[in-house]
């Protein structure tokens, strides 16, 4: 059995990086969020990426226990200094984003901080609790997703929000930047998925039964 370093809950509270926050079930985690990741560290100039494994998901059914998919995102990082793993939010208790982002702005204020997410969650992000007064708290990268690139134009968020997006050619300002502020970063796709991948392997166990 693979021994694993302890996951980190926090960045240091003193800490003044450039620091985007990643969160999703992550049931499994794959190259598709890895892709989502890579790009907004190299495109934002960030300095680290922290990954925030959820308790569960409102709007989902139930993801798998969480330390199985804690693990399996370590797993993944493991060779990626740059990329870390917090297990903050079930240390904590936490369900929502924006209570994590309200925690984040307090325990390291001095932070540049921006949220993470591919395009295919903006499909709902409207249905996310507070999901406005979460706008206005932190800055947001929109990193594209296959079948789901024409949802920047057509998604509540992006409608509502239109006269705060920033050019992708200011996307370096973005961290740190006053809320509200977003941009949408295009990229190569990744077409792997944590959906197709349960399915998969769902048919491998009956396959084997």
């Amino acid at each position: 059995m693979p021994h694993f370093r302890r996951a980190a809950h926090l960045p240091p509270t003193s800490t003044r990086q450039r620091i985007g926050l990643f969160g999703g079930s992550f049931d499994p985690p794959h190259s598709g969020h890895m892709h989502v990741a890579e790009t907004a560290l190299k495109r934002l100039d960030l300095d680290q990426v922290w990954w925030f494994p959820a308790r569960g998901n409102p709007l989902k059914n139930a993801p798998r226990e969480f330390n199985a998919r804690l693990a399996a995102v370590q797993i993944m990082l493991e060779p990626n200094r740059a990329m870390q793993v917090s297990d903050i939010e079930a240390h904590a208790g936490l369900t929502y984003t924006i209570d994590l982002v309200r925690l984040m702005h307090a325990h390291c204020p001095h932070a540049h901080l921006v949220w993470l997410m591919g395009s295919d969650s903006l499909q709902n992000f409207h249905e996310w609790k507070d999901w406005q007064a979460l706008v206005k708290l932190i800055p947001i990268a929109v990193i594209a997703r296959p079948g789901s690139t024409q949802a920047t134009r057509s998604s509540h968020f992006a409608q509502v929000f239109r006269k705060a997006r920033l050019p992708r050619r200011a996307a370096k300002l973005l961290p740190g930047h006053d809320a509200p502020a977003w941009t949408y970063l295009n990229a190569p796709l990744n077409p792997a998925s944590s959906t197709d991948l349960r399915k998969k392997r769902k048919h491998l166990r009956y396959d084997r039964t």
